[in-house]
């Protein structure tokens, strides 16, 4: 699927049609800009619309169509908002307002009224926004010229979150076995969530995947041997000869089953539980990081809520650096305070540092074989921590700013794929605020992904987003926490 956005231009036929026709034109001029600024979506025109029914009519198109991420609206002249009321009405996918004009700077010596009746969009899209408002859509409000690469930039954060929300609505999940017994912060409402996001969580037996792991052929397992020895850094006692290289063609026989089964049944995330192993002899920790790297969420723990998670954000952002990740343990000092995130196996090698190592250790939990996986620090860098609760009667995402550096001194005792980071504006307020958001230990970490594409996701959805950055004081997010649930509390449908 090519992602589409659709161009929509709004005026009237008060203007007559050679008016319409410099409409049309000046529309493809400004579509044209964008285009060449680098839109990360096919950018699709369509008619100057004129009418109610036009304008219903595109809306219920954009809704069926399978290709269309979202829709650009752009008032170049005055649109009667009522005209745009069914429609918007009608509309489901997410809505961006543009605020722009053909020109960037005035005529100031040839400027008369044919001009000002022509290029009034400072006119239109204040009527345009009030109808919006009126009617509480959801939407994305950018004002600024077409050209101006910061505009675009704003455009393609809005693209590529209406991409993850298009991916979440097909998404499909496989959840092997259940949730790690006692443990409340990873169970939720799977109906609600379907409602709410379209995806669709269901649990299969682990030993349906099993079955799969044993059937993989040796042809297909020495392909993922080979690949895995031109990819990374293997430990010797992994490689062709070593004395525990039959553990790593297993973990390849894991590898092959467990993208069998996800091809085959149409998913795009899963979970494990490593109390609920079945017949496998390794907990799957390798297979899990290479098929994150391909796009796929995953949770640990039978934590689905985050894989969807990790998935959507996946897609806003493909090969970028984005993981599943958990907050393990603090150093809060000497020096700068710092988080030490990792899991027991499973963290994506997009955020690695340099070439990832194989390597096999003892895990202490799930009472099976030692299982492979790769070991890497993260790259240091700007980045988004999320994650997703369940409320009750809300989902709510609580997200951080942090900077990713690099470990203070080497973990040479630390066997598993981790990163370290400084979470703004500070460890403790973080902390603070993250525990009083109720957020989960799970989370994605993106660089890939800003926390304004992340509010946009969230806008889009009509679900709760709480921001932990430079700028938080632990009172006032607080405040921002009961304001949230007064709202949310008044606007629930009965």
């Amino acid at each position: 699927m090519t992602p589409q956005i659709w161009f929509l231009t709004g005026s009237q036929g008060l203007y007559g049609p050679e008016t319409l026709d410099q409409v049309a034109d000046q529309s493809q001029q400004i579509q044209r800009m964008l285009t060449a600024g680098g839109l990360v979506a096919d950018l699709v025109g369509k008619p100057v619309l004129t009418g109610s029914a036009a304008i219903r009519d595109v809306m219920l198109a954009a809704n069926a169509d399978g290709n269309c991420i979202g829709v650009i609206a752009w008032m170049h002249t005055f649109s009667p908002a009522k005209m745009w009321i069914t429609g918007l009405d009608a509309l489901r996918k997410p809505l961006l307002h543009l605020h722009t004009q053909l020109n960037e700077a005035l005529p100031w010596e040839s400027i008369d009224m044919d001009f000002m009746n022509l290029n009034q969009a400072a006119h239109g899209d204040r009527e345009f926004g009030f109808i919006q408002a009126r009617l509480g859509v959801p939407r994305k409000t950018i004002a600024g010229h077409a050209s101006d690469p910061g505009v675009l930039e704003r455009i393609n954060r809005w693209a590529r979150a209406a991409t993850g929300v298009q991916h979440l609505r097909t998404l499909r999940l496989a959840r092997f076995g259940d949730n790690m017994r006692d443990v409340a912060v990873t169970e939720g409402d799977k109906v609600e969530a379907e409602l709410r996001f379209g995806v669709s969580v269901n649990t299969y037996g682990v030993n349906d995947l099993v079955e799969r792991v044993d059937a993989a052929g040796d042809d297909e397992v020495d392909k993922l041997v080979a690949e895995y020895a031109d990819a990374y850094e293997l430990a010797p006692e992994l490689a062709r000869g070593g004395d525990r290289h039959d553990s790593l063609r297993y973990a390849a026989r894991i590898e092959a089953g467990l993208r069998r089964f996800l091809t085959d049944g149409g998913f795009g995330a899963f979970t494990t539980n490593f109390e609920d192993l079945g017949g496998l002899r390794q907990l799957p920790g390798l297979a899990v990081q290479r098929l994150m790297a391909d796009g796929y969420g995953f949770g640990g723990e039978g934590d689905w809520k985050t894989s969807v998670l990790l998935a959507t954000i996946k897609a806003m952002a493909p090969g970028g650096r984005t993981s599943f990740m958990e907050d393990y343990t603090y150093h809060f000092g000497p020096g700068e305070p710092k988080i030490l995130g990792a899991h027991m196996l499973e963290v994506c090698p997009t955020i690695a540092a340099g070439t990832p190592r194989v390597e096999i250790h003892p895990l202490g939990i799930g009472g099976r074989e030692d299982p492979v996986r790769l070991v890497f620090d993260a790259a240091p860098g700007p980045a988004v921590v999320i994650g997703m609760s369940d409320m009750g009667e809300r989902f709510r995402l609580v997200a951080n700013e942090v900077d990713v550096v690099p470990p203070d001194a080497p973990l040479p005792k630390l066997p598993v794929a981790r990163a370290v980071w400084k979470p703004r504006p500070s460890l403790s307020t973080s902390a603070e605020s993250w525990l009083t958001a109720g957020g989960p230990h799970h989370t994605v970490m993106t660089a890939a992904v800003d926390s304004e594409t992340l509010r946009d996701f969230a806008t889009m959805l009509n679900t709760e987003l709480l921001l932990i950055d430079s700028s938080t004081n632990v009172n006032d997010f607080a405040d921002r926490i009961r304001w949230n649930q007064a709202y949310y509390r008044l606007a629930r449908t009965l």
